[in-house]
């Protein structure tokens, strides 16, 4: 039986074998890993990453795949249909002793974000790879004083190293999407910054983007200006500068002076 992808859905079948195989290589697991596939779809990245003979739970939200994916299911695997936004880990993964999590996801660009937030606390987990649009690759791995380099950029880089694998042409996908994408790898930061307060950090990112064209001093009216201005002279960094212009590091001093 044909089953063609469902706008939707955002789906879009990976069918090209070689970037299978480097997606699936893109993490190293041992036997005693869970590996979290989210957005299977027929199962084409699935039969790789069954190699690495690691745990498996698969994330699929289209019920019409089910006879499809069902056919991989055995004692270290476990095809769970459910939206993953929804899904409890933790609860689905309790019958398997795992050591380490790494997530594997083809996903819709939409919900790329909310992913990450919902994963972002799990213990125990070391990698993230995602097949995104190339435009969010970008973002994600931008450096500061560049265009894509935004707060979300900010965040990620707090908890995660990441690192941009590869591009993926829109032709490897059936139906052929109408953008180009991308692979990146998140490994989680076994040391965080010494950040004292975490919401004033994370407020302090937000409203420093809030209007991106704006000078740091215009987006920062409600905070101590004073005490932002000798963190700026400290870094040797211009009072009206703005905020895309700005380290992670140097965040993390303001935040910290502030708090």
């Amino acid at each position: 039986m044909e089953i063609k992808a469902k706008k939707s859905l955002g789906q879009n079948f990976l069918q090209d074998e070689n970037i299978l195989k480097k997606i699936a290589n893109s993490i190293k697991t041992n036997k005693n890993d869970l590996i979290i596939e989210i957005g299977p779809g027929k199962g084409a990245l699935t039969k790789y990453l069954k190699e690495k003979e690691s745990y498996l739970i698969c994330y699929e939200i289209d019920e019409r795949l089910k006879e499809i994916l069902k056919k991989h299911e055995d004692n270290k695997t476990k095809i769970i249909f459910k939206d993953f936004l929804q899904a409890n880990i933790l609860e689905d993964s309790k019958n398997f002793n795992y050591e380490n999590i790494y997530i594997i996801a083809n996903i819709p660009y939409y919900i790329t974000t909310p992913i990450i937030k919902h994963i972002i606390n799990l213990d125990n987990l070391e990698s993230m790879t995602l097949l995104v649009q190339k435009e969010v690759a970008e973002r994600f791995t931008a450096i500061p004083k560049t265009k894509a380099y935004g707060s979300l950029t900010v965040y990620l880089n707090y908890y995660f190293h990441i690192n941009y694998l590869f591009d993926v042409s829109r032709f490897a996908f059936n139906p052929v999407p109408k953008v180009e994408s991308a692979v990146i790898n998140f490994k989680r930061k076994k040391e965080k910054l010494d950040v004292k307060n975490e919401e004033l950090f994370f407020k302090l990112i937000n409203d420093s983007f809030k209007m991106k064209r704006k000078t740091l001093k215009n987006n920062l009216k409600e905070y101590d200006w004073n005490k932002i201005k000798k963190i700026l002279e400290k870094n040797n960094l211009n009072e009206n500068i703005r905020a895309e212009e700005l380290s992670l590091e140097v965040f993390r001093d303001l935040a910290n002076t502030l708090a």
